[in-house]
């Protein structure tokens, strides 16, 4: 139903938070109820919620139009018992990613409490893992390559203030290339090009561009060692994931249709 023009995101996106929240006031008219469950009920329906990506200057509005229903049915879908079973969870959101992303590729997971800005300004590459609360701000586009793995409670930015006038932001893309590994609790600077195969220390604040295969830790990330290139054409291939996808690519400018 997600694809069919002739649906309503918003109401659909209602439809089945309802469902996941309040089972026995589906299909009831709102206007019966109280004040109280009235206002409860009104907000799972994005059109009564304002995010906010919708206070952003750089905002397309009519692409952000077609992606906040599934952007608010995301972050709710995690809020709720659902949300923490991964075979249920991890397939529903690459099902939404595969229509909110300009491109998503095969076999993407991503795990509770992830969050985006405008959802519309990312590229997913195959076999992108990301985990637990991490923040993908595409206000200036992030591109991950294949095989990105990102952990939990990791923020990558592609937006800057001036540190003159606040109110003047910068958006430069942030690229994390193919094989790249984000670890714990890292962030990632707008305008940063994470190179092939290189690595982000747990903690680590990268500021600038990295060197392919290298090892950075700090604050700021400086690079400490270099993996092997012999190494990393020696690994085995991966084993079987239990909750790789069926192999089908989104068509591009997904966050648009």
């Amino acid at each position: 139903r997600l694809d069919d023009p002739g649906v309503d995101r918003n109401q659909l996106c209602r439809q089945i938070l309802t469902g996941l929240y309040l089972p026995g006031l589906a299909g009831v008219d709102p206007d019966t109820l109280d004040l109280d469950a009235r206002v409860l009920v009104d907000q799972l329906d994005p059109r009564n919620v304002t995010l906010e990506p919708e206070y952003y200057r750089e905002l397309d509005v009519t692409r952000y139009a077609r992606v906040k229903p599934l952007l608010w049915l995301w972050e709710m879908f995690d809020r709720s018992p659902a949300g923490e079973n991964t075979a249920l969870g991890v397939p529903f959101r690459r099902l939404l990613a595969e229509r909110v992303f300009r491109r998503c590729g095969h076999n993407f997971k991503a795990f509770p409490y992830v969050r985006v800005s405008f959802g519309y300004n990312l590229e997913v590459g195959d076999d992108v893992v990301v985990h637990r609360h991490v923040l993908l701000d595409d206000r200036g586009g992030i591109r991950l390559g294949n095989g990105v793995s990102i952990s939990d409670f990791t923020n990558v930015y592609s937006h800057t203030h001036d540190i003159v006038d606040g109110r003047e932001v910068l958006t430069p893309e942030t690229v994390v290339d193919d094989g790249v590994r984000i670890t714990y609790h890292a962030t990632i600077l707008a305008g940063a090009h994470v190179r092939r195969d290189s690595m982000v220390g747990a903690m680590a604040v990268l500021t600038k561009d990295t060197e392919e295969r290298w090892v950075y830790v700090g604050i700021p990330a400086r690079p400490v060692k270099e993996k092997s290139a012999a190494a990393l054409a020696a690994r085995p291939p991966s084993s079987h994931d239990p909750l790789a996808g069926d192999g089908v690519t989104a068509p591009d400018e997904a966050g648009e249709g």
